[in-house]
């Protein structure tokens, strides 16, 4: 059984928890910050590209990254 999918929001609500911002966030793994942002928004669903890769990264969506 796999790690339950968080929301935009509980993923946003993550980052705070742990004090990070989300500039940061998307230095740290090679994203651009708007796209991370456009992300938690909901606005990005993830399909494709970074989109994608964030959604992954932040728990939003299950898929991999290579």
């Amino acid at each position: 059984m796999g790690t339950r999918l968080l929301s935009p929001q509980e993923a946003k609500a993550g980052l705070h928890k742990r004090g990070i911002t989300v500039r940061s966030w998307s230095q740290q793994n090679g994203l651009s910050e708007r796209t991370v942002h456009e992300v938690l928004r909901g606005r990005f669903k993830g399909r494709y590209g970074q989109a994608h890769k964030a959604a992954v990264l932040l728990g939003i969506k299950d898929g991999v990254v290579e």
